[in-house]
């Protein structure tokens, strides 16, 4: 269990065609369909114009697909890191076309992808996936706008080595479940990259709920690919499923989460530290409070003043790139995370661009001025958004009905915004605070949200 595949022999090796790939309900997909599924879309690809697709798609097997026959036609897959259409309209010049497993109510170019229930019969090997090949991501940047991240297939290829050789034999006969989209390159490396090189059965649905997880059959074994909100909600009433393994990533869990979760599963947590832009950078083990984190062989941190640059086989620049997290290291080189730099915060591990909140707001009609801030009340945190309204607004009544326009509000944002971007929290100001040097003052901002203000 430590020789993972590369991705471009994911289909060509010499597998078995009755090799389950995976699972839906009483539904199986096996290796032999999926080429015969990849290799009729690869044609109906070759037959499009335009080079770059995006992947759009709830069904994780049919994500497989996708992704395959796109870099196989000699196409370039496009993650956008969601799947509304208000957006991908807003975003049509990022890519040349969708590919989905729903038909979208989408005005541009649209493939909707669907499994055939065959198999290859007298299958040839697919052209060879070059290995300059790369996927496209879009993740939120400090600016607001979408930011593209560029992962190449080899990048990939040595994550999966990475993983494989830090977890290896602990994976060996396990299913992969999930509570987290291979929208995300997490998602992506650990739901879809992880057991297609290994092997893996995976399940095509995403859990949402812990019912489903204590619901799944005891006839395998799991590794449970989750986020420490999903854990967070964990109901410990329910019958523990059997899970061998558990992964978190995509936020800090709690250490009253991590206790919480291993007395339900018997196990504990293996912590994954990265982001979208560097791929996986460390790791840890938990079985008591306050143990730090364990680089993976390669990766370099370089303090920079106040910020950390970070080089690593995973990633392509070579000089490195900069974390908008603050570490803090010992005299082992290990390290603690100490909090985020900048104007993107991590809210039940969605990346959460502020600046994005703000521009969104101010697109509504009747708001002159728009600060977002993370808010926490009850150990939950949210998005608050403090507001100047224009003299038409305020005459129309909004005192007099608060919720029904910040309602409003929040279904006018929904289209363009992740539901938990989407503030939960309101103020209304006669004028922005500033300082005299007409700098918005956080901590003034953030004393507005008090729970007796």
């Amino acid at each position: 269990m430590t020789n993972p595949l590369p991705l471009g022999q994911w289909l060509n090796a010499p597998r078995p065609d009755d090799m389950p790939v995976a699972w839906l309900d009483d539904r199986t997909w096996t290796l032999g369909q999926l080429r015969h599924d990849v290799t009729l879309l690869v044609d109906t690809l070759r037959q499009q114009e335009g080079e770059r697709w995006a992947l759009c798609f709830e069904n994780s097997y049919l994500f497989i697909v996708a992704l395959l026959a796109s870099l196989h036609a000699g196409k370039t897959p496009v993650i956008p890191g969601h799947s509304r259409v208000s957006q991908l309209e807003e975003q049509q010049s990022l890519f040349s076309g969708v590919l989905s497993d729903r038909t979208l109510d989408f005005h541009g170019k649209l493939v909707v992808v669907a499994s055939s229930h065959q198999t290859a019969r007298h299958w040839a090997p697919l052209p060879d996936i070059d290995e300059s090949r790369f996927v496209e991501l879009f993740t939120s940047g400090s600016t607001g706008t979408p930011r593209r991240v560029i992962k190449h297939i080899v990048s990939l290829d040595r994550e999966a080595r990475l993983l494989a050789d830090r977890f290896g034999e602990r994976l060996t006969g396990c299913s992969v479940v999930a509570s987290v989209v291979p929208q995300h390159l997490y998602g992506l490396t650990f739901r879809i990259v992880l057991p297609m090189a290994l092997g893996l059965p995976l399940h095509a649905a995403m859990l949402y709920y812990a019912e489903q997880l204590a619901a799944l059959p005891h006839d395998r074994h799991y590794l449970f690919i989750s986020s420490p909100a999903f854990l967070k909600r964990l109901d410990t009433e329910l019958p523990a499923p059997p899970v061998r393994m558990l992964i978190s990533a995509g936020g800090m869990l709690p250490w009253c989460d991590v206790a919480t979760t291993a007395g339900w599963l018997n196990i504990c947590p293996d912590e994954i530290y990265g982001s979208t832009e560097t791929g996986i950078l460390a790791w840890r083990h938990r079985q008591q409070d306050n143990v730090p984190w364990l680089a993976f062989p390669g990766v370099i941190f370089h303090q920079e003043d106040d910020a950390c640059r970070v080089t690593s086989p995973l990633i392509h620049e070579a000089e490195g790139l900069q974390l908008d997290d603050i570490l803090h290291f010992d005299s082992e080189g290990l390290f603690s995370i100490a909090g985020r730099r900048g104007r993107v915060v991590k809210i039940e591990e969605k990346r959460i661009s502020l600046n994005e909140i703000e521009r969104r707001l101010l697109e509504l009609d009747g708001i002159c001025e728009a600060a977002a801030l993370p808010v926490t009340r009850g150990g939950r945190q949210g998005i608050g958004a403090l507001l100047v309204l224009d003299e038409a607004v305020r005459q129309r009544g909004y005192m007099q009905d608060k919720k029904a326009q910040e309602f409003a509000w929040r279904r006018a944002l929904l289209p363009w915004l992740e539901p938990v971007a989407v503030p939960r929290y309101w103020r209304i100001v006669d004028e922005m605070p500033v300082n005299s040097m007409n700098k918005r003052v956080y901590a003034q901002l953030e004393e507005l949200f008090h729970e007796n203000s």
